[in-house]
């Protein structure tokens, strides 16, 4: 996919990868972007930074992304990428709050449903279109010190695999964004929104990118056209260790695990 000339939508638009995604597309020629988030003012400054348009939406709720879409559409035009992006971090272990882990699955999960169950007949009618949904190499390969973040991103890679294989016939593309650690509010240690310390020091083993560093990747890999977009490419080899031994690589995690928790 070339993104010049395209509409995109762009949810979790307000800071982080969400803004770094904006400017680089708007740098590669977009006709028009959306910027989404939950704070108004956030998506504002992105949208000032691209000459787009700002929304402000609350992706945990059905109706917030089919006002986005509905609005885009009509106003801007048809959407030709929906992003996918915006994510948070909670519930992180077996006794978090119930509403801990229904609020993370409502974000991170239901997010991505809801943006397809209203744009997929839409594209399919005008022979096509893009989603590319943020996932987390969490959803690879799951997610010390966070356990509803590495359920729902797992889900979240879940549902694109279904999305992509029930509509690429009819001109559905899927992308699943699946960076390690990124220099974002979620990675800041001691922001209020922030995963515990033990995640990020997990996910930032093998280096902490820039917002940046990974949109250059994804416009490569959109370009390619891959399911998987993977900024750290050493992703695929923990994912090749995984199954080809399971028991072996669960007794590896735990040991990271201990260690990382000072257990070891």
């Amino acid at each position: 996919m070339e993104l010049a000339n395209k509409i995109i939508v762009i949810t979790g638009a307000g800071s982080g990868i969400g803004r770094a995604l904006a400017v680089r597309f708007h740098a590669e020629g977009a006709r028009s972007i959306v910027a989404v988030d939950i704070n108004l003012a956030d998506a504002q400054d992105t949208a000032q930074m691209v000459d787009g348009t700002a929304m402000m939406a609350d992706v945990a709720k059905e109706g917030d992304i089919v006002r986005v879409i509905e609005d885009t559409e009509s106003q801007i035009g048809p959407i030709d990428l929906f992003c996918s992006n915006a994510g948070i971090a909670m519930g992180r272990h077996i006794h978090s709050p119930n509403s801990e882990w229904q609020t993370i699955w409502d974000v991170n999960v239901m997010s991505h449903v809801y943006a397809a169950r209203h744009l997929v007949p839409r594209m399919v009618a005008r022979g096509g279109g893009y989603f590319m949904n943020t996932s987390s190499a969490a959803g690879l390969l799951n997610q010390i010190g966070g356990a509803a973040y590495g359920v729902t991103k797992h889900a979240a890679v879940g549902f694109g695999e279904w999305l992509a294989i029930h509509h690429k016939h009819e001109g559905i593309r899927v992308s699943m964004l699946c960076p390690q650690a990124v220099r974002t509010r979620m990675t800041a240690v001691g922001d209020e929104s922030s995963s515990a310390p033990s995640a990020i020091t997990a996910a930032a083993g093998d280096g902490m990118l820039e917002p940046e560093e990974l949109a250059d990747t994804v416009v490569q890999e959109l370009r390619n056209e891959s399911f998987l977009i993977l900024p750290h490419s050493i992703v695929l080899d923990y994912m090749r260790n995984k199954t080809t031994n399971y028991d072996r690589w669960i007794g590896g995690m735990n040991k990271l695990m201990r260690k990382i928790t000072g257990l070891i």
